[in-house]
């Protein structure tokens, strides 16, 4: 009985702590939020806190436990698709077109992935190749958005030439 407990406090403790790291909302610039995947009830928090798009990175084949889609509609939401694949895909072409998307909204922006990861690593390209920051603190502004194991990406991408 006591090891089904132990085993039972464990996955529970482990489920916890991988919806905190979902959970995680960082706040890299004053009108923009990245997170993780969110929950539909982070969704309608964000709504009631003024944020008015959501930009998901991710593909459509990943699982996002609901429809975000129709959740973001229903409560009002701008809610645009820029799929990004992984390493591949941060591009300086994909962080102009985040860019872009970012202009569009003169609200409040969550914009994520998975993880926050994609994220990160495509505000380092814009933050370097569209705002002119040094690459030390385009990346750091990657690592603070939620860049993690993009990293190496986003300095490769940010040590291509500019045509």
């Amino acid at each position: 009985m006591h090891i089904h407990r132990l085993t039972l406090l464990l996955s529970l403790l482990l489920c916890a702590n991988a919806y905190a790291d979902d959970a995680t909302v960082r706040q890299p610039r004053p009108d923009l939020f990245t997170a993780g995947q969110p929950s539909a009830q982070q969704l309608r928090d964000a709504a009631g806190n003024g944020v008015t798009t959501i930009i998901d990175l991710r593909r459509a084949d990943e699982d996002r436990g609901y429809d975000e889609a129709a959740l973001a509609e229903q409560l009002g939401l701008r809610y645009v698709r820029l799929p990004i694949a992984g390493a591949g895909d941060i591009t300086e072409a994909n962080a102009r077109t985040l860019d872009r998307l970012l202009k569009q909204d003169g609200g409040k922006t969550l914009l994520h992935c998975a993880s926050s990861n994609r994220a990160g690593a495509l505000l380092s390209l814009i933050d370097a190749r569209i705002n002119g920051a040094s690459v030390d603190n385009a990346l750091k502004l990657g690592r603070d958005a939620g860049m993690t194991s993009l990293e190496p990406a986003a300095r490769a991408a940010l040590e291509v030439p500019t045509p």
